[in-house]
């Protein structure tokens, strides 16, 4: 997988990716787990963004066109599960969080081992079996289709931190606040301030790779009180900012 610190779009191997890194578009016949043991990798499809810190794994289904980009200095691993073996796993991508089974399973199988074919297959049937237990824990940020819908995100993407409210965006994008209220539950199924959470969480996650203070980083994504940054971000990710941060190193 690794060439000079760049990665392939074979679904295998372990590298370290420097931040920013991007792998464009691509799709396997077979599922693809990536986990990041060491820094964040986030995750596009046509349905939406996924971003996974060390403690989650991203899987990716058969035929999916998917792209990755990597922030902070990564320590990706990149695990093919053959198709065959994929009908117990989710028929969707997702993340799935990461136990010391799962972690330790996943470093293991993109290691050279000098494992047999059989023995890494029974490896994969384990961590299988586990991730069917997991619990998912999705960090996705659904993107819409409707142009009254990417106007208003698009704004937010492009300043995370920006305190209109739905009415004050609606008018910025010519729709009114109840229209994007509804489209926002039919076509993203959550609630704006929903999607701008998982968004803000987004950007969190990044900043704090990056070495930002947990207070910079509630301010820069938009909570005047880092306190409820704080609860946030806990409720999304499982763990406070500063435990994320401290397990970084």
């Amino acid at each position: 997988m690794r060439e000079a610190g760049r990665l392939s779009t074979t679904p295998g191997g372990a590298g370290r990716i420097p931040h920013g890194y991007h792998l464009d578009a691509h799709s396997h016949p077979d599922g693809q787990l990536v986990y990041a043991a060491a820094g964040v990798l986030a995750t596009t499809t046509e349905q939406g963004t996924w971003v996974a810190p060390a403690n989650r794994v991203t899987w990716t289904p058969p035929g999916f066109d998917h792209a990755h980009r990597f922030y902070g200095d990564t320590d990706a691993r990149l695990l093919a599960i053959p198709a065959d073996e994929c009908r117990d796993l989710v028929l969707r991508p997702s993340v799935f969080a990461v136990s010391p089974l799962v972690r330790e399973a996943l470093l293991a199988l993109t290691s050279d081992s000098g494992r047999s074919p059989d023995a890494e297959r029974r490896l994969r049937a384990v961590l299988i079996d586990e991730l069917v237990e997991a619990p998912e824990q999705s960090l996705h940020l659904p993107e819409p289709r409707d142009d009254r819908l990417l106007a208003v995100t698009g704004l937010l993407h492009a300043d995370p931190g920006r305190g209109a409210t739905l009415a004050e965006l609606g008018r910025a994008a010519g729709a009114s606040e109840r229209t994007l209220s509804r489209l926002f539950h039919t076509e993203l199924g959550m609630s704006f301030q929903r999607w701008r959470t998982i968004l803000r969480i987004h950007h969190a996650v990044l900043h704090l790779t990056e070495g930002r203070s947990v207070t910079g980083t509630a301010i820069a994504c938009g909570w005047a009180n880092p306190s409820t940054f704080i609860e946030a971000f806990t409720a999304v990710v499982g763990q406070t900012p500063g435990r994320y941060q401290a397990e970084l190193g």
